[in-house]
């Protein structure tokens, strides 16, 4: 019997995950005003966020398991901010607290500068109805 290989890893969902983020951030940047579309683009960035900072453990998972310490530490570090960026966006998201939602998109937006994103990308819009997702979720 053959192995069984999953194509999708975390490394390629958070790339995945890590280019929406961008082009969330840029359209972002061209509203003139906060209103749904912005709260949905908000919502989708804390979501994106919150799913890469959940698969930090599993890419190190394998560098842990063959004593790569040193490598799986520097990636905890590279990553560490993904989690508590989401959760500073989910309460001023929540709040509706638009100034330190442009402060907290400029701090990702430059974290992931060196994210390059296509015209012609295949990625669509995976952040309309983010923001109903979030309001309908009970944790704080």
């Amino acid at each position: 019997m053959s192995r069984v290989i999953n194509p999708d890893t975390a490394g390629k969902e958070r790339t995945r995950l890590t280019k929406a983020i961008v082009l969330a951030v840029r359209e972002m940047a061209r509203l003139s005003r906060p209103g749904p579309e912005g709260q949905d683009l908000a919502a989708f960035i804390v979501f994106a966020l919150a799913a890469i900072a959940a698969g930090i453990d599993s890419t190190v998972a394998a560098w842990e398991k063959r004593d790569y310490w040193v490598k799986a530490d520097r990636f905890r570090m590279e990553w560490g901010w993904a989690g508590e960026t989401a959760e500073k966006m989910k309460r001023a998201v929540r709040s509706d607290d638009w100034r330190t939602i442009a402060l907290l998109s400029a701090q990702i937006a430059q974290k992931l500068n060196k994210i390059k994103v296509s015209d012609n990308h295949r990625l669509g819009k995976p952040w309309v109805g983010a923001w109903d997702k979030l309001r309908s979720d009970p944790k704080p």
